[in-house]
């Protein structure tokens, strides 16, 4: 039986992997599939528009905590009060 996880990385010069998050296995051996976007090889970029770092989401979620604490967020039940939807 496999399992599949999906995590980014970087390709080395070595030709060695280097994960951009630990798994937390104790499995030695793994089956690694590689998958390139045609995007990024013909820029020759690493770079994903989507791929938001980690860092960035935590200081928008710190940032949510504090103005919710301030009471300074909007209760999801009240979003859509005066929105009229057809």
């Amino acid at each position: 039986m496999m399992r599949a996880f999906e995590v980014m990385a970087t390709v080395k010069d070595s030709k060695q992997l280097l994960l951009d998050s630990d798994l937390h296995w104790n499995t030695s051996r793994v089956k690694v599939i590689i998958l390139e976007s045609d995007e990024l090889a013909s820029k020759g970029s690493e770079f994903d528009p989507d791929d938001t770092p980690v860092e960035e989401i935590k200081v928008s979620l710190r940032k949510a905590l504090e103005e919710y604490k301030q009471g300074k967020r909007i209760p999801v039940e009240n979003m859509w009060e005066g929105i009229d939807v057809e």
